[in-house]
């Protein structure tokens, strides 16, 4: 078996394998897309149905990040820098979303809202497959160290090895 069969053996066991991080991405995000859902039902009431969705995508956007990072990449990225490198799928699927309800408005006059549903959940998953791809490969990626990699700012030391053969050469 060669090491990267091993490699992905290992990860699917230990549940950091794709399968396994796309079915908490699911569940996760599903659950905050749902959530997300219903509050945009709510403020497109009260405001620009594009407005309403700015907001929604930038909060549930937020939220399902932090969980992302904590629990479906299982990665130690956090804070701000993480919300950054994430926010080109904000953009990408609130034009996605925000594109779908404003078609479904332009061809129902008055579509229900389990219509209205279908259309946001079905366009929130379809960007989340992108999103998915894209926070698994780029913002989450686990990178692997170089073999001798020492951390910033610490000095190279010499092996034990090394010195002995100084020693004796002295």
């Amino acid at each position: 078996m060669n090491s990267t069969a091993g490699t992905a053996m290992a990860a699917a066991k230990n549940g950091d394998g794709p399968v396994a991080a796309f079915t908490r991405f699911v569940v996760f995000g599903g659950g905050t897309g749902l959530a997300a859902s219903g509050v945009l039902l709510l403020l497109s009431r009260h405001m620009s149905l594009a407005l309403a969705n700015a907001i929604v995508s930038v909060v549930s956007t937020v939220v399902a990040n932090e969980l992302h990072s904590r629990l479906t990449f299982r990665s130690g990225e956090r804070g701000w820098r993480m919300h950054a490198k994430s926010s080109g799928t904000v953009v990408v699927g609130y034009i996605f979303t925000t594109a779908a309800m404003m078609s479904l408005h332009a061809l129902v006059a008055a579509p229900s809202v389990i219509t209205e549903q279908a259309v946001y959940l079905s366009a929130s998953a379809l960007a989340g497959i992108g999103r998915f791809a894209v926070l698994r490969v780029y913002v989450f990626a686990k990178r692997a160290k170089a073999p001798n990699a020492r951390p910033a700012g610490k000095p190279a030391v010499a092996p034990a090895l090394d010195r002995a053969a100084v020693a004796v050469a002295a």
